[in-house]
């Protein structure tokens, strides 16, 4: 069909096209490959690509042809975060201190795509060890936001948010430890959604095992959950996954938020800024809510101060970082891990204990909170994305003041949390908002996120 254009179907239209034999997934690899070649040169969202993608396209439209797809996301193409293993590529984390040599198997939630039949374009870009929010790092430099390539995508997952806004196929894996997929997200105009803490299994674990997730990034609502519903199965390799729960989490997304009650959460625990975009976008997501049913209102959660704790999470994994590569190759780590780790290092086994017992501290204020309310609605982000060629400085001030002071709250929580696109900045570049619920709940916020998107919808940047 003329009309369509391929490389910017969401899954959902994808799927539909290829049970109608309107296209095939080579048809869609074939756009999207080509839509890679002329875009990505300048926005460096790919560590590598996928040579066996069109082999596994080409198995895909056998399938169709025959009647026969093999899961819910045949033949739809997907891209994995270079902080996740995929088979026969290596997993570098951004970093030049890494192996070369390729993983052996595949991280259970790339298993979980590639049942349901999903086609992997290839890595995307992280920053090192995902220890940052902009996104660049040493091995692959910087990726750049398709916005606006002056400025940063977000990170740590950059390439995923780039691919994602420039149309490199729908579905995209992110890891959030403490903001890692709603801050690009945001700053990309996506669908971010960090699920509850064990939703998705994870295996190798990560330098920030205690609060990372992994959760999709996608252009549309119903796309993340469908991309979530394939991700989320329980795997042995994670001791900490949840038991599998084989739902459809597209199931009830359409119930909209009539009867749900909302707290708009004015601090996450400390005076975490947000500019007057940030602001407007909350206010008009509450209304949007409002209008749909809810019952809206602004609260207060008697939360300790979250920045104090998450701090010393991240120092001590930095820290880690730092202590097991190797003497010869500590000189080419991110200059900015070595300053958070000598920063934040030297803590007393009593005072990372202190941070633990705040972390649960947070966790019982939120559920007390959701005794009241659903759900939370908050900013995603303190303000629009850095310029992409800013140098990095004062890390350990700017987690809280310039990257993550919304978002790293939910990760000590272990709540579900998602960022939705809320339409422009006063710059033109994408506004966002982030709702969050009660542990087990990402059937709630998926429901708020796609009643805000019904009512205002979003879309990615026109790049011909």
């Amino acid at each position: 069909m003329a009309e369509l254009d391929p490389a910017l179907l969401s899954a959902e239209g994808m799927l539909a096209a290829f049970a109608r034999q309107q296209l095939t997934p080579l048809d869609v690899l074939q756009a999207i490959t080509e839509r890679i070649a002329r875009l990505n040169p300048s926005l460096n969202a790919f560590a590598i690509l996928n040579p066996h993608a069109l082999e596994a396209a080409g198995d895909s439209t056998s399938r169709w042809r025959a009647g026969r797809p093999i899961g819910i996301l045949d033949g739809v193409p997907c891209t994995v975060k270079d902080l996740v293993d995929l088979a026969g590529f290596p997993t570098r984390r951004g970093s030049r201190t890494t192996s070369p040599d390729q993983a052996p198997d595949d991280a259970p939630m790339v298993a979980g795509l590639k049942a349901a039949g999903a086609v992997i374009l290839g890595k995307t870009t992280t920053t090192e060890f995902g220890w940052k929010s902009p996104g660049d790092c040493p091995l692959h430099g910087i990726t750049r936001n398709p916005w606006n390539p002056a400025y940063t995508t977000g990170g740590s997952s950059a390439g995923a948010g780039a691919a994602g806004a420039a149309g490199f196929g729908p579905l995209h894996i992110g890891t959030d430890a403490g903001g890692s997929v709603r801050i690009p997200a945001a700053w990309c105009g996506l669908v971010g959604l960090k699920p509850t803490y064990g939703r998705i299994p994870q295996w190798p674990s990560s330098a920030f095992a205690s609060v990372s997730c992994a959760g999709p990034m996608t252009r549309t609502v119903r796309d993340a959950a469908l991309m979530l519903s394939a991700m989320a199965r329980w795997d042995l390799r994670d001791p900490f996954c949840l038991p599998d729960d084989p739902r459809d989490w597209l199931v009830g997304i359409e119930a909209g938020v009539a009867g749900l009650t909302v707290g708009v959460l004015s601090s996450p625990g400390f005076d975490a800024p947000v500019d007057p975009d940030g602001i407007d976008a909350v206010e008009r997501a509450a209304e949007l809510l409002a209008d749909a049913g809810a019952y809206v209102e602004q609260v207060q959660a008697d939360l300790p101060d979250t920045s104090t704790a998450f701090g010393r999470v991240w120092g001590a994994a930095l820290a880690r970082v730092v202590a097991n590569t190797p003497s010869q190759l500590v000189g080419l780590l991110d200059p900015g891990i070595r300053e958070v780790a000598s920063t934040l290092d030297g803590m007393t086994a009593i005072e990372f204990m202190d941070a633990e017992a705040m972390r649960a501290a947070a966790g019982h204020a939120m559920a007390r909170l959701h005794q009241r309310f659903d759900l939370v609605l908050c900013p995603t982000v303190p303000a629009g994305p850095p310029l992409a060629d800013a140098p990095t400085i004062d890390p350990v001030r700017a987690l809280w003041t310039q990257w993550a002071p919304w978002t790293f709250t939910f990760n000590l929580t272990r709540q579900p949390a998602i960022s939705v696109p809320m339409g422009p900045r006063s710059d033109g570049l994408p506004n966002s908002v982030q709702i969050a619920a009660a542990q087990f709940r990402d059937d709630l916020v998926l429901r708020a996120a796609r009643a805000i998107e019904l009512a205002q919808p979003f879309t990615i940047p026109d790049l011909g």
